[in-house]
């Protein structure tokens, strides 16, 4: 096996749906010629090209990727839910460390609906939370331990799993709401981001209730955008001289939902803890690498409690000490980790298909020095986490070579 990198990145700001006159073909012609502007290489030199999204028609990939140019390279559509993104860039990964191609697009974009997730991705079915669902089985799970409300679907099984972690080890709103305003207030020095407006954790506690315990500030927006990271072989640095734009991704890992997502009847495990740390332990023992030799991590805090699940899974804390590692301000700038410099999901926003790669441009950015306001300093090693209901969990590390 070969070495991958990361040498080109770029994004689209991520927007309120219907804000911005575009198509998603436009996100994916601005999003994939900036990374290809910032590897210096041109779209012919490009082999293969994954492209993933959730919510437009089959060989929607293609019709974005034709506004990069009409070379007839393989395009494939990639559909994994919210781990859709990190799901292109493992197939971009695959390609080139197989010794496959030495030049590879990955590329990721969403056009959403303003409003909650509901029967499409991650969500129940539109006719009554997932009678037809591919996510059925774990909205039966919530369902037999906390019955339905009127909430968002998505929203609902989250909290349930913030109100199991409550009862069990003692978390608090407030340290829920921690994260919240953690995310909010780094997005400030965010161009990309949705939202870029701090908030306090009262704010935050205040802020309308989606499915108690989150409020709206805890909670990821739908959102437009697009992402594209250009993944290629060490021979490919050596001969075009791109030493110091490469970002090596020392391991990866996929997951997806085992016996023991369902064995427990808690929606802790079903929104993908175990999968997370499964992913995890794999990409450390790939790596040689540890979560104590990181220094940023990009995680997939569709809310709150997400990330307070990732940290345990992760192995930045014991089980049921996450709500203190946050309260402690151990995840922000002067903490033992900076955790979501972005902004995270909640507050740079979340089109479904680009957030696994969006994760990866950011962790780029900071490993070489180029996050300006928002660089964690001398970063040199980082971590993205990316998980999908349904399910798939993607954990990724980066390192400056």
């Amino acid at each position: 096996m070969g070495k991958a990198y990361i040498v080109g990145v770029g994004m689209t700001r991520f927007e309120k749906p219907e804000s911005r006159d575009w198509q998603y073909w436009d996100m994916v012609k601005e999003a994939g010629t900036k990374a290809l502007d910032d590897a210096g290489v041109s779209y012919e030199d490009v082999e293969q090209v994954p492209v993933g999204y959730c919510f437009q028609a089959s060989t929607a990939g293609q019709r974005a990727v034709y506004e990069l140019g009409l070379t007839g390279v393989p395009v494939y559509n990639v559909n994994n839910n919210c781990a859709t993104g990190a799901s292109a860039l493992m197939l971009a990964r695959q390609f080139v460390e197989g010794g496959i191609n030495d030049c590879v697009l990955a590329l990721g974009f969403e056009k959403m609906q303003r409003g909650a997730l509901g029967g499409g991705a991650d969500g129940g079915a539109a006719d009554g939370f997932g009678k037809t669902s591919p996510v059925a089985r774990h909205y039966g799970i919530m369902a037999a331990k906390h019955g339905f409300e009127m909430s968002p679907p998505t929203a609902q099984i989250f909290g349930d799993a913030a109100r199991e972690h409550m009862e069990k080890y003692g978390t608090t709103e407030a340290q829920l709401a921690a994260v919240g305003a953690k995310n909010h207030r780094h997005s400030v020095n965010n161009p990309y981001a949705q939202f870029q407006d701090p908030y306090t954790v009262d704010e935050v506690l205040a802020a309308k209730t989606i499915h108690a315990p989150l409020t709206k500030l805890q909670c990821s927006p739908t959102s437009d955008g697009a992402a594209a990271a250009v993944v290629v072989s060490e021979r490919f640095v050596e001969l075009h001289d791109l030493g110091d734009k490469a970002v090596e991704i020392a391991a990866q890992a996929m997951t997806t939902d085992t016996g023991e997502s369902f064995a427990s009847g808690s929606c802790i495990d079903v929104v993908g803890q175990p999968m997370s740390r499964a992913a995890a332990t794999r990409v450390y023992e790939a790596s040689g690498l540890g979560i104590e030799d990181v220094d940023v991590v990009e995680l997939h805090d569709c809310f709150s409690v997400n990330e307070l699940l990732a940290y345990e899974a992760l192995g930045m804390c014991a089980p049921g000490a996450s709500g203190k590692l946050v309260e402690e301000g151990a995840t922000t700038y002067g903490g033992r980790w900076v955790v979501n410099p972005s902004g995270g999901l909640i507050s740079k926003g979340h089109p479904l298909g680009a957030t696994g790669i969006a994760q990866a441009a950011e962790l780029t950015w900071q490993l070489r020095g180029e996050a300006g306001a928002r660089q964690v300093p001398g970063a040199r090693v980082g971590l993205a986490h990316n998980i999908g209901l349904g399910g798939a969990a993607v954990v990724t590390m980066l390192r400056r070579s």
